[in-house]
């Protein structure tokens, strides 16, 4: 399963390379709702396109991201001061007594301490850097969809919640941030052939079983131990990833527009390498049919699937 990938952040390359029309009103309506405190999570690359707002509706997007950095940074540094504090008091039980519960919490506050800079550094930092186009189940992400014969970007979250389903669904299902290909007929089958999507993907990372990817016994390596390597094609092409999504609504609640990439059998070298899935990079002179899918019938979009783009995958441990 792509737990994480490292996509096309900028909705402004989807504008210039697919003359997309994007969707104003649902990147607005998502970072007011961040700015409201819905937890909605976005890649730093995502934010940092509309810092140089070019229309009202960008400079209105933000202002939004502003307030809600500006947030951030408060909580940050209010638990800074806290974690400051926690990590005082233990360095002043240790002076007269080394304990445990003294030393257990100098090194908690000590880590706490460290991740709330490294946080408002990235809040503050200008330069961009590969990991801000990075997202994970839950995050936000452009995704590229057909409205009217028309290309059109939108915002949608990485785990699909599947339009009339309860909210709880996305406990019952956690990863259906990844849909299988063979269970498109069944439990994706009320979005397949209906709601497509593509999602433009670098990058891709999975955590696999150390003892699989090394391939020696599992007794070898302490609890099962988990490793997570970075996929990327030889050849260094763009993924362009076949998605289904969904937009759920509910009376009373804000809709959610979610998306989960299609996945399949891996290839040898990612088998090799110890896993046992792989997306869907579907080859760009199909992405217009994939996204018109009403248009055609299921076995025409088996077929783009079938006939997919074959880069050869390097790997390497994550950094």
């Amino acid at each position: 399963m792509c737990y994480s990938a490292q996509i096309w952040a900028d909705y402004r390359r989807y504008v210039r390379t697919f003359g997309a029309h994007m969707d104003i009103a649902e990147f607005a309506r998502l970072y007011f709702l961040q700015a409201e405190g819905s937890g909605a999570k976005t890649p730093k690359a995502l934010d940092d396109a509309f810092l140089d707002p070019q229309t009202d509706g960008e400079r209105e997007i933000r202002q939004l991201i502003e307030k809600t950095r500006a947030e951030q940074r408060t909580k940050l540094e209010q638990d800074l001061f806290k974690q400051r504090t926690r990590f005082t008091e233990a360095e002043r039980k240790l002076e007269s007594k080394v304990t445990k519960a003294a030393t257990e919490s100098r090194r908690i506050a000590t880590d706490k301490i460290e991740a709330a800079l490294r946080r408002i550094e990235d809040i503050n930092r200008s330069e961009s850097k590969p990991r801000d186009s990075r997202i994970f189940p839950g995050y936000y992400a452009p995704v590229l969809v057909m409205e009217n014969g028309e290309y059109v970007l939108r915002p949608m979250r990485y785990q699909c919640r599947i339009a009339g389903t309860p909210a709880s669904f996305d406990v019952k299902y956690p990863g259906t941030y990844n849909a299988r290909k063979n269970s498109l007929g069944g439990f994706w089958k009320s979005c397949f052939g209906q709601t497509h999507g593509v999602l433009l993907v670098e990058v891709f990372y999975e955590n696999v079983k150390k003892a699989k990817m090394e391939g020696t016994v599992l007794e070898s390596h302490d609890k099962d131990e988990n490793v997570v390597l970075e996929f990327r094609p030889s050849n260094r092409q763009l993924m362009h990833v076949a998605c289904l999504w969904s937009r759920w609504t509910k009376p009373g609640e804000p809709d959610l527009l979610s998306f989960a990439a299609i996945t399949d059998d891996p290839p040898p070298e990612v088998e090799a390498a110890g896993h046992d899935r792989c997306i869907i990079p579907i080859k760009p002179e199909n992405i217009e049919a994939w996204l018109n899918p009403e248009a055609t019938s299921l076995d025409a979009m088996y077929a783009i699937l079938d006939d997919k783009d074959r880069p050869y995958y390097e790997h390497k441990f994550a950094a």
